[in-house]
């Protein structure tokens, strides 16, 4: 018989949380039970889930009792205040948000490139960032048969990284600029902003919060987590994230230098073979990946893979991937599954 465990998911009203449950159900996660933990404002809600209905309850130091695995996405300061919590009731934490990524002791975990460093944690495993999954998750593959030198990335993110309330922004704001009527935005870049800007029909070049030398909080984001999940501290890394108006799906375009030569071809069947994607790559037939391919799957879709002739050893890639699913619930759900298969 097949061992069950007791989950808890964390934030179980917000869009990853829902996504979490979703993909819980979807992979036959091995659950007994299911406690869908939010804040006071959410209690009591109701939500139907592979033919079950839960009662949300709310979110106290008391609610891990039993549990084995909870996972978090509601949000840092909620994860630095429970996480341990759920710790000391003997829960493993596999953690969405930014709050333990870059510390030492935490494992950053995406299973198809650094999965043994699972099971160096000490009851918390931080989920990496969207984008940083989808992007290492390409050049795996490519690093183990020839090492990165260097990596230059630019996303198009899609407005579901900023939550619900901004999905609904994007929707009634195309509405609005059709029809003419007025915009009020309030939730791009990101909500309390010194400006918000209309992201209908326009892109925005900031993601978070701005930190250092001109640097946004999500591109320091994309640089240390690489270099950790990869396993390579000094690698040079560098990006310029953009929130554009589409709902689900991060692209990325990623320049990559090697130490040594890569063909495109020697790539393509690289990748064709690697875990976790899809090539889409024949501009014969204008086969290349784009959001509404990788909108409610799992994998990472990786096309226009060209010579870069301005370096010795350069290549492009154009990576996509649900950052909902692959980008938060599903590798959140894919790291627990490391553990029990074990």
């Amino acid at each position: 018989m097949t061992k069950q465990f007791n989950v808890a998911v964390v934030g179980a009203t917000g869009m990853v949380g829902q996504k979490m449950i979703e993909v819980l159900i979807e992979r036959e996660f091995p659950f007994k039970e299911l406690k869908l933990l939010a804040s006071s404002r959410s209690a009591d809600q109701k939500i139907e889930a592979g033919g079950k209905r839960y009662t949300v309850e709310e979110l106290t130091t008391a609610s891990f009792a039993g549990i084995d695995f909870a996972f978090f996405s509601a949000g840092g300061d909620i994860s630095k205040a429970f996480a341990p919590e759920a710790v000391k009731h003997g829960a493993v934490v596999i953690d969405n948000s930014n709050a333990f990524r870059m510390d030492p002791a935490v494992p950053l975990v995406v299973p198809e490139v650094n999965p043994d460093t699972v099971f160096e944690h000490k009851g918390i495993i931080a989920n990496p960032n969207c984008s940083t999954i989808q992007m290492v998750v390409a050049l795996k593959p490519l690093q183990d048969a020839v090492p990165i030198k260097r990596i230059v990335a630019a996303t198009y993110q899609a407005v579901s990284g900023a939550g619900k309330e901004a999905v609904d922004e994007l929707l009634e704001h195309s509405r609005s600029a059709l029809e003419g009527r007025p915009i009020n935005p309030e939730r791009i870049p990101h909500k309390g902003a010194k400006r918000n800007f209309q992201l209908a029909f326009n892109c925005v070049p900031q993601i978070d919060v701005f930190v250092e030398d001109g640097y946004c909080k999500e591109e320091i984001k994309m640089i240390n987590e690489t270099r950790k999940i990869m396993g390579l501290p000094n690698l040079p890394v560098t990006a310029t994230t953009v929130r554009v108006p589409v709902v689900t799906s991060h692209s990325i375009a990623v320049n990559v230098e090697f130490s040594g030569s890569l063909t495109a071809e020697a790539a393509r069947d690289l990748l064709a073979g690697a875990p976790g994607v899809v090539l889409l790559d024949d501009p014969t037939e204008l086969s290349y990946p784009m959001p509404l391919h990788a909108a409610d799957h799992d994998a990472v879709y990786v096309g226009r893979i060209r010579p870069d002739y301005s370096v010795e050893h350069g290549l492009n890639l154009w990576v996509v991937s649900d950052n909902i699913r692959k980008g938060a619930a599903t590798n959140s759900i894919q790291i627990a599954e490391l553990l029990i298969n074990q």
